[in-house]
């Protein structure tokens, strides 16, 4: 199982997507606009965000690009999930960090398969470390975790 997090501002199409995923056998929360997504990741960072591009507030286009350039948060996957169809938006999202870009409307069976293939495809990189210690581990410097020298 699996915590989802859905940002966008159609409730109706987010517990659509939320019905879905919680009957494919995950958790799943939304919220309606870019800055409540970007406080509930702070607050618990889910295993992935389905992401709608134009929210109020925030859009997701923003959201996407504060996500990867934070040290935290980097690294989650993002579905975008919209109803914008050109393939220059589709372009931009993917440049911009998501790993998918899904239409609406979508159908439930292609939303799972989806999300079931990021998840998997997560699930085999190594866990999550902050940008500033995978940094540092590449640079060769060695944290001690029970002391606060570092060495080189």
């Amino acid at each position: 199982m699996s915590n989802i997090l859905i940002a966008d501002d159609d409730e109706l199409v987010a517990s659509l997507a939320s019905e879905a995923l919680i009957g494919a056998g995950h958790a799943c929360g939304w919220v309606t606009d870019g800055e409540k997504a970007l406080q509930t990741i702070e607050w618990r960072r889910p295993d992935l965000l389905l992401l709608d591009q134009e929210m109020p507030v925030m859009s997701g286009a923003t959201l996407l690009r504060k996500l990867r350039t934070s040290e935290q948060h980097y690294d989650l996957p993002v579905i975008m999930f919209t109803a914008m169809s050109g393939v220059r938006d589709e372009e931009q999202a993917l440049y911009n960090g998501a790993q998918e870009y899904i239409r609406k409307p979508f159908t439930p069976d292609l939303l799972v398969r989806v999300v079931e293939r990021v998840l998997f495809a997560r699930s085999l990189r190594p866990r999550h470390e902050d940008l500033m210690s995978k940094l540092e581990q590449s640079a060769g410097i060695w944290r001690d975790p029970e002391a606060t020298r570092r060495f080189v």
